[in-house]
């Protein structure tokens, strides 16, 4: 959809519904008084009714009496200020769905311009991102109906002179968003890993990044064992797929990005019960966001050297797949003890992780994936675990975590969990057991990347909404690709204003 920026008076744009956002108890229109002189007092009656308060989550559609250029008031709330730039988004989000299901298909939004919330180019791109990712729908095999037709446009309000960039970069990271969505909501047997690795393949050359691609006689030349282990139950092979945005002028070692490609998991050996094993397509949300991501670094031409590995498998039961009681030699040498092969996704990651610790020598390494249940368990559907071994990577991205409301809780990594994926037959087991999974996961993936700094985000309760919520349809969320552009603009140093801005 298209995403503009006017000036202006509100009350003269041409749209087919306005929003425009109130915080909770609001008793006059201020500063809207002149939108609301135009349509006969309209919000100052609203807000004197009590249809409307302006809590958070509230919207009410204000059919306009008179002839205007727009048909209908869309009156949300704000709730507590304090909720800031993120319940500014939700706001947004809950303005424009409402729009859209009254049949509307352009939109036109009044930014505040008192910076109470935030300042007005940051709510500007704040909203671009609410109204692109809210407006997502995943259409590909369903018939086209009428009354599900998405926004066509939108129109940010706003005086603010940097608003105009940090819009288009918001609209260019949404729209990866919405790339990686796609990706994760494409049923199982359209994304195999030969599949999915040759969409990575155009996305790079459309976008200008440089791409590699390791077969799986490759990987075996490789010694990439336990990428090929978890791989060797399906009829289709794995791969790996290696990433660069190597822009001009860029120095210094790259930071490197890896996310777990698991196309569809069916658990393998240690099949997981049948309800519900359709969400596992979700399983490589982790890759997603990280090519995702790559593919925005790429078009906001971000001044820094950024480095992909992506691991591609699908965990099948079949005649020769991996059993409990295998034993693998990882990429590094490390042996690994297989006790469950539903704990497959920390296999192909400690390949890829020790490959992109050898092959890119990076500054630092971020790897996303829908890694455990134990971490839903902990942290619930909103939030993602945070683990690693380095404070100041950590308290990076804790504080991009703040700025795209991509939620995530740190978790503890002392070394008394490193004794529960001790093996007696070989260096190090796959799974710690119950107590503390996602750490024990963690702790397992530690073994791979040496002394580079390293975070691990367990992305497996955001990674996929199973009941729409505000910006955030049912389904693939594409989480962590905000959260990797505002972490990535940051070590830049601000020079490409985004989203987070």
């Amino acid at each position: 959809m298209r995403i503009s920026v006017v000036t202006g008076p509100a009350e003269t744009i041409e749209v087919d519904a306005l929003i425009v956002a109130y915080p909770k108890a609001a008793k006059d229109p201020s500063p809207w008084d002149k939108l609301d002189q135009s349509t006969d007092g309209l919000i100052t009656e609203a807000l004197q009714s009590p249809a409307f308060r302006g809590a958070a989550g509230t919207c009410l559609a204000v059919p306009i009496r008179k002839r205007t250029p727009c048909r209908d008031l869309i009156l949300v709330g704000l709730g507590d200020p304090g909720a800031g730039v993120e319940g500014w988004r939700r706001a947004v989000a809950d303005g424009a769905d409402l729009a859209r299901r009254r049949g509307h298909r352009r939109v036109g939004l009044a930014v505040p311009e008192d910076g109470v919330i935030a300042a007005p180019a940051r709510l500007a791109a704040a909203a671009a991102e609410a109204i692109v990712l809210g407006n997502y729908r995943y259409t590909e095999f369903k018939r086209p109906e009428e009354h599900q037709k998405p926004l066509e446009s939108a129109l940010l309000v706003t005086s603010t002179l940097d608003a105009p960039g940090q819009v288009k970069s918001a609209s260019i990271i949404a729209g990866a968003v919405c790339w990686a969505r796609d990706l994760i909501n494409t049923p199982p047997s359209d994304k195999r890993p030969p599949e999915l690795a040759a969409i990575a393949a155009t996305m790079a050359a459309e976008t200008g990044l440089s791409c590699h691609i390791i077969d799986e006689r490759e990987a075996a030349s490789l010694g990439l064992n336990a990428l090929l282990a978890v791989a060797r139950g399906s009829s289709a092979g794995p791969r790996m797929v290696i990433l660069e945005h190597a822009p001009a002028g860029a120095t210094g070692a790259p930071v490197v990005l890896v996310g777990k490609g698991v196309t569809f998991d069916t658990g393998g050996i240690s099949i997981k019960p049948a309800k519900g094993m359709d969400e596992m397509k979700a399983d490589m949300s982790g890759a997603a966001a990280v090519l995702a991501a790559m593919r925005a670094a790429a078009e906001l031409d971000l001044p820094l050297r950024v480095g992909a590995v992506v691991p591609m498998a699908e965990n099948m039961p079949g005649g020769d797949s991996y059993r409990p009681g295998d034993l693998v030699r990882a990429y590094n040498g490390t042996t690994i003890e297989v006790l469950n092969t539903d704990a497959e996704g920390r296999m192909i990651l400690a390949d890829a992780l020790a490959y992109a610790r050898e092959h890119f020598a990076p500054a630092c390494m971020i790897d996303l994936a829908t890694l455990t249940g134990a971490c839903v368990v902990a942290l619930g559907e909103e939030v993602a675990g945070l683990m690693g071994n380095d404070e100041e990577l950590a308290a990076e991205l804790v504080q991009a975590s703040d700025e795209s409301g991509e939620r995530l809780w740190r978790l503890p990594m002392y070394p008394e969990y490193r004794k529960l994926i001790e093996s007696r037959v070989a260096d190090i087991k796959n799974t710690g057991g119950r107590w503390g999974g996602a750490i024990t996961a963690a702790k397992f993936l530690q073994e791979f990347v040496g002394d580079t700094p390293w975070a691990h985000l367990d992305i497996a309760g955001p990674a996929y909404a199973t009941k729409d919520a505000p910006y955030r349809p049912r389904g693939g969320v594409g989480f962590g690709v905000r959260l990797l552009l505002s972490w990535l603009q940051a070590r830049a140093g601000g020079h490409t204003s985004g989203a987070a801005q």
